[in-house]
């Protein structure tokens, strides 16, 4: 029996013993998990830990829960299980020492019959610090799902149930089940484990049965082969799921019952054919994301999770890299439901530190526990195809690197032979220590020149770095270590590597958005490459500033470095944070082939006139809008992204211009365009002929619009409304240049759990009911309490209030993909 843990929490800052007797004691603040308490806590230019969290400051908080523990549980085995908590959990039961686990994202379980006082109330106390031990923003406490296990002396462990499909054809596939049972109890018992396969309708399809006789103190495991006649197999674009209900019986008994989700999947890998699945072809489309869910911090709520997960996949991906840690066990029950290819990435670091206390300290100890959490945790999920042992480690450059490579890609095979194993090295990094004086001094010589001249031999010295045979010598044997050899930035290799390594398989496992259309060239043009995962997906909290463009009056000027205080956001995410789709996006859909219209994006005009120093990540800096404070004849750059061979861009009827496009042109057209308020339109053409065609077009005063992503919610703490708060004129046009303070009201069964937007640099806290739009947007994010109505209030100054009302159902088990949205329109 598995029972939600989330609710009735609270937590404080952690202080010693002595503190809390003699001080004012703190009863904490109440919380319902999954929780980040860093996203609460004050930023600061000078308290925070710097440009790579965000500015957000470490920290220790307590956690503490109190529930009854009933004394018909003397006779059950009891025991906890936390999906991640941030970091170096310390886990007390009723003030006695229960367990702890140092790494930030890994599930772990405890036990806790020898703690537990039964029929009397328990306290549970768990205490996590975050403390100059992340390249980005970590967040801090128990940001993921927490479960109660009770379970009868003999039964089925957690995790105990493993189910692979050996064998799949058109006409049937080989379920093979994998049983643990474990017995607690003083006698040998004998029982019935009975199994049944059921579809998406709950039909069962199969089942087989079997006795079981099993000693005391012992476990035992058992082995089932059902056979499922022509069965619906899980791929991208069909994730059928089956069902595996497991009965074990004493008798006429019921003991114990569990389901087990999975999918009936093929999975092949060659360097002629590539990545297979079902025996087709697949080529990964990437996105690199970290675990950080916006406003809401590093709190994997379930809603969150499978949110993220929609709007990747309606941009086009199909395939994530949890970079550079464990996807939550949400990521990826969203990720079987709809259709989303894992990466799944299990350390940022080995043995070489990137801070001075990060999980470095703790590898050597805890890497095998980590990696069989890790196993576990994926073993039934169809959509995990492949496991990554490390990001941009220096060690995968050594013969010693070698060595703990292969330790710990055979210690996945050992749990896991179904799946595939990358390792995702930075060529740099991997040679550093050999050429890291004669990189500084060519950089250093740099200095006096342009910028363009500077960004050009910047670009030119890492190409010569990755293409060189020291990387190709020092990297052979890590490479070979794994099934897939994972390039980050390392797109001028895969020819050539093609050549002089013809069994290896490659994977962009990190690549940068501004060469989109060169890498989506080379991965459809070389079988061996099945795929591409660009930095980034989605943007986050922390790295601030990766993808910023700067501005300089001066040509020598050069741009790098961390920005400073209030900057919040890495600022390079295909997606913002709040799941806005930024203009790479529509790019990035244009050259994967699965968008023919034109897109249009316009630079922002605040800095004409400047010189540009465009990060490495750096998108333009562009919005797709047509209204803008700006005199009438002021010129606008104009982006037009199309795969058509030409594009027209029309103003108020009248052209401007038409320019080449296509793939010969990068997918762009550029074009100046002195402003006029109106509508801009850009019509794509192939063999002379119109082929598409879309438009933008200035708004008028605008209106306070509401949208909520659904009209029912389940009254469970895994569930969200996301409510979307945009300055639209009458005709549904937004208004980029009217931003203004919003404020939301919630009143019945829910809480505003965040509210924000997107800005990148902003000093506004997520957890006020107060926030000033960006680009004429802002999101609030609702948590349901109970079953009821909850009534939501938007406001603004000058503008009508706008009112809506959400339906909050009983609880039910499980979510499902969001159904038809809700919306207020503007008044």
């Amino acid at each position: 029996m598995r029972l939600p843990f989330n609710t009735g929490w609270t937590v404080k800052p952690k202080v010693s013993s002595f503190t809390d007797i003699v001080g004012s004691r703190n009863a904490g603040k109440s919380v319902t998990l999954p929780h980040d308490a860093m996203i609460e806590l004050p930023r600061s230019a000078t308290d925070g830990e710097g440009a790579s969290t965000g500015f957000f400051p470490g920290g220790v908080v307590e956690y503490a829960k109190t529930f009854d523990v009933p004394e018909a549980w003397l006779d059950k085995c009891v025991s906890i299980e936390f999906q991640g908590v941030y970091r170096d959990a310390m886990v007390f039961v009723n003030g006695s020492f229960a367990g702890q686990h140092r790494n930030g994202y890994a599930p772990f379980r405890l036990p806790l019959d020898g703690h537990l006082r039964h029929g009397e109330p328990n306290t549970v106390r768990v205490e996590a610090r975050a403390h100059q031990d992340s390249r980005w923003y970590s967040g801090l406490g128990i940001h993921r799902d927490v479960t109660l296990i009770v379970s009868p002396l003999v039964h089925i462990p957690v995790d105990g149930v493993r189910i692979t499909t050996p064998d799949v054809d058109g006409e049937g596939a080989v379920v093979e089940i994998s049983t643990s049972i474990r017995s607690e109890d003083r006698q040998t018992r004998e029982l019935t484990l009975r199994t049944e396969v059921c579809d998406e309708q709950g039909r069962v399809v199969i089942h087989d049965e079997g006795l079981i006789t099993i000693a005391p103190q012992s476990s035992t495991t058992i082995r089932q082969r059902l056979y499922v006649v022509q069965p619906r197999l899980w791929n991208t674009d069909q994730p059928h799921l089956y069902q595996a209900r497991l009965t074990l019986n004493a008798g006429s008994q019921k003991q114990e019952e569990t389901l087990t989700a999975f999918g009936i999947r093929k999975l092949q890998l060659d360097p002629q054919h590539g990545l297979r699945i079902n025996g087709e072809t697949v080529k990964l489309r990437g996105a690199c994301i970290h675990h950080d869910n916006g406003l809401l911090g590093a709190a994997a709520i379930g809603r969150a999770e499978e949110r993220r997960i929609e709007i990747l996949k309606s941009a086009g991906f199909n395939a994530i890299r949890s970079s550079h840690n464990m996807a939550s066990l949400a990521m990826l029950e969203a990720c079987d439901r709809l259709g989303m290819l894992v990466l799944d990435e299990a350390f940022d670091m080995w043995f070489e530190g990137m801070k001075p206390f990060d999980y470095s300290l703790d590898f050597p100890e805890w890497w095998e526990r980590d990696i069989e959490a890790m196993v576990t945790k994926d073993f039934n999920h169809p959509s995990v195809i492949m496991y990554s042992i490390a990001n941009e480690v220096p060690e995968s450059g050594s013969g010693n690197g070698a060595i703990w490579g292969r330790r710990i890609t055979e210690k996945i095979r050992a749990l896991d032979d179904t799946r595939f194993t990358t390792n995702a090295i930075s060529s740099f990094w991997a040679v550093s220590g050999e050429i890291l004086e004669e990189f500084v001094a060519e950089v250093s010589s740099l200095q006096a020149r342009g910028v363009n001249d500077v960004m050009n031999a910047m670009t030119d010295i890492f190409d010569r770095i990755t293409t060189s045979d020291l990387v190709t010598q020092r990297t052979a044997e890590s490479h070979a270590a794994v099934d897939v050899a994972g390039l980050n930035y390392a797109e001028q290799r895969y020819k050539t590597d093609g050549v002089q390594f013809p069994n290896r398989v490659v994977l962009g496992t990190e690549t940068n958005p501004r060469q989109t259309d060169i890498i989506w060239g080379l991965v459809e043009e070389l079988p061996f490459v099945i795929g591409d995962f660009t930095w980034t997906g989605w943007d986050y909290l922390g790295e601030v500033g990766l993808g910023r463009t700067d501005y300089t009056d001066h040509e020598g000027a050069a741009g790098g470095g961390d920005p400073d205080y209030p900057w919040l956001l890495a600022w390079c995410g295909d997606i913002d944070i709040t799941g806005y789709r930024r203009p790479a996006s529509y790019y990035r859909e244009i050259v994967y082939g699965l968008r023919s219209e034109p897109y249009l994006a316009v630079f922002r005009p605040e800095n004409r006139g400047k010189r540009r120093l465009e990060m490495q990540w750096a998108w333009s800096d562009t919005v797709s809008s047509w209204t803008w404070d700006v005199p009438e004849g002021t010129p606008m750059e104009v982006e037009v992204y199309s795969d058509a061979e030409d594009v027209e861009l029309l103003l108020n009827g009248i052209s401007v211009g038409r320019a080449q496009s296509g793939a010969a042109n990068h997918y762009r057209a550029l074009f100046t365009v002195p402003y006029q308020p109106g509508t801009l339109t850009a019509v794509a053409y192939d063999n002379g002929k119109e082929r598409s065609r879309t438009a933008l077009t200035s708004a008028s005063e605008p209106g306070l619009a509401v949208n909520i992503d659904r009209d029912q919610l389940s009254a469970n703490e895994a569930d969200l409304a996301f409510v979307s708060l945009e300055l639209l004129d009458p005709s549904g046009n937004l208004a980029t240049n009217a931003d203004r303070e919003v404020s939301v009201q919630v009143t019945g069964p829910g809480i505003l759990q965040a509210l924000g937007s997107a800005r990148p640099v902003s000093t506004e806290s997520f957890n006020t009911s107060r926030c000033t739009t960006f680009d004429g947007r802002a999101l609030a994010i609702i948590r349901p309490t109970a079953a009821g109505i909850i009534e939501v209030t938007v406001s603004s100054p000058d503008l009508h209030d706008v009112h809506s009302k959400i339906t909050v159902a009983p609880t039910q088990n499980g979510l499902k993909p969001a159904p038809a949205t809700a919306t207020s329109k503007p008044h």
